[in-house]
């Protein structure tokens, strides 16, 4: 597992297992390939492109770029595309799942939803729009539990946001 830094005098991704991820000049940029390292999602569902900002144990800021390609516009509406709220929710979730995995005093399992609150949707996201998320780490209790705050953009409005809870369960 690739454990990043903030560190801006040392542009270099720390490892624990001697993995080397040399073609990333900035350490707080995670490319696709990076995201998978760390995440378990795939293709339908992994949501997150890229992450461009990235605060140990902190903050992380995700970009998805919404296409016309993805299954599920299909059925969500024929002849007026408009992501579903659930996998805005999910993709600002996986943003968060960046952060959680990569702390280093937390035990092996696999994070899922313990809850969602506070959850509002405020404007459409359709094919074209860039999803700008920034997700926030609030608290961890027991070392199992913990409290994240997302906020999904498109060109700079809100498109949702809400308060995400996640649980570290065993695998």
């Amino acid at each position: 597992m690739a454990i990043l830094t903030d560190d801006l005098t040392t542009p270099q991704i720390h490892t624990q297992d001697a993995e080397t991820i040399d073609r990333v000049a900035d350490p707080s940029v995670l490319a696709i390939e990076d995201i998978h390292r760390l995440l378990p999602h795939r293709y339908p569902f992994s949501l997150v492109d890229r992450i461009v900002q990235y605060v140990p144990g902190k903050l992380a800021v995700g970009l998805k770029n919404v296409t016309f390609n993805e299954p599920h516009f299909q059925g969500h509406f024929p002849g007026r595309p408009i992501m579903p709220g659930v996998l805005i929710v999910e993709a600002m979730a996986q943003v968060g799942g960046i952060i959680v995995t990569q702390m280093p005093d937390l035990p092996e399992g696999l994070f899922m939803f313990a809850g969602i609150d506070k959850v509002r949707f405020r404007r459409p996201v359709v094919p074209g729009d860039q999803l700008v998320m920034t997700v926030e780490l609030l608290s961890v209790k027991a070392r199992r539990f913990g409290k994240m705050q997302g906020r999904a953009e498109v060109d700079g409005q809100l498109a949702a946001e809400g308060l995400l809870t996640f649980s570290l369960v065993d695998v």
